[in-house]
């Protein structure tokens, strides 16, 4: 489809394992060059571009890298402030709530830098967290079980063709759950936000005995061989990433609209070297290393510099206003109100429940 080299990406919204620190020599040669220590959510193997990117630039600086959980990375950095300790000189997530909370509560510093007057004004929150990623949430399909005709590309579609199949597609349909998966939650919130009718697309997977998991990948495995028709609210850069290897599955961006998430990176007020830190996020939102996100990385990238497949300016450009991107804002952090987090998680198991 049209769409696919747009969402052509890696997985690399997964939540691996904590990983050793990786130290990454200055290229100078020098031993005792200064250290910029990173705490990030993205796996050495898919940020090792970016990694040398940054030191073909900075060849005077060693890098060192810790892949860790994304609630890991919160509760180091506020641990570690909160004890006077030093903590990371930048730290990258895709907890975009976590990460503006650590810049609400005061746990990161402010930026100002070259492309920070540039930046897409709901990609930035007060110079202190930026967005770098541009990630929507997709519709999946099993291609062959739509052969005769066209898959859904809108909820009021999506509800559709689950009533008129019936029994033929029961038990056939995959998203994530809500409590267990952080991204389905928040897809989910912003759902709410954005479709005053989202409940009966909740009521129709229910009708139709959907089938939750906490991971894109149970969910995408299962429509690449069939037992599933279609996967709802799907990370774009898992479903491209199954898509370029299981010719079966088919992507689809709902026409009504399309949820936009980010990772978010900022420079903590306690970094050991924040100015390290600036240089390292200095970067990450340069056009050079932009460019390595969006070809290298295979992950959208957000800055207005940056044009062709993978970027934030092209899919505007096709899709415009369909498009709706999580701002970087404190309003994300109502996701993390417990009170209101069990309430939605109720309706959502109820709704469910009563088909």
């Amino acid at each position: 489809m049209r769409f696919l080299a747009v969402l052509s990406l890696l997985s690399g919204f997964s939540l691996p394992a904590a990983a050793q620190p990786v130290l990454f020599p200055a290229l100078s040669g020098d031993a005792e060059a200064p250290v910029v220590n990173v705490y990030s959510s993205l796996d050495v193997p898919l940020a090792t571009p970016m990694i040398t990117g940054f030191q073909a630039a900075n060849p005077d600086v060693a890098v060192r890298y810790e892949d860790m959980l994304t609630g890991e990375i919160y509760d180091r950095i506020v641990k570690e402030t909160d004890a006077g300790e030093k903590t990371a000189d930048f730290a990258f997530s895709s907890a975009m709530d976590l990460q503006v909370k650590l810049s609400n509560d005061g746990y990161a510093q402010r930026s100002d830098l070259p492309m920070s007057g540039r930046w897409p004004a709901w990609a930035n929150w007060r110079n202190t967290a930026y967005a770098l990623t541009f990630e929507p949430a997709v519709f999946v399909y099993h291609k062959p079980s739509f052969i005769d005709e066209k898959p859904p590309s809108t909820r009021a579609e999506f509800v559709h063709y689950l009533k008129r199949q019936g029994s033929a597609v029961f038990g056939k349909i995959g998203t994530y759950d809500i409590e267990r998966s952080g991204v389905g939650f928040l897809f989910m919130a912003r759902d709410q936000e954005q479709f005053g009718d989202i409940w009966s697309v909740i009521q129709a997977m229910g009708a139709a005995g959907v089938k939750l998991y906490s991971t894109s990948s149970a969910i995408l495995e299962r429509v690449s061989d069939g037992r599933f028709v279609l996967g709802y609210n799907i990370l774009g850069s898992y479903a491209a990433d199954w898509a370029s290897r299981h010719p079966d599955v088919g992507i689809v961006l709902p026409r009504d609209y399309t949820v936009v998430m980010s990772r978010i990176g900022l420079v903590p007020q306690a970094a050991a070297s924040p100015d390290l830190g600036r240089r390292y996020l200095e970067f990450f939102m340069s056009k050079e290393g932009q460019t390595i996100m969006a070809r290298e990385l295979q992950i959208p990238a957000v800055s207005p510099d940056v044009a062709g497949t993978n970027t934030a300016s092209t899919m505007r450009e096709m899709l415009g206003a369909q498009l709706r991107p999580v701002p970087v804002s404190p309003g994300l952090m109502v996701y993390l109100d417990q009170v209101k987090r069990a309430r939605l998680i109720a309706r959502w198991n109820e709704v469910l429940r009563l088909q």
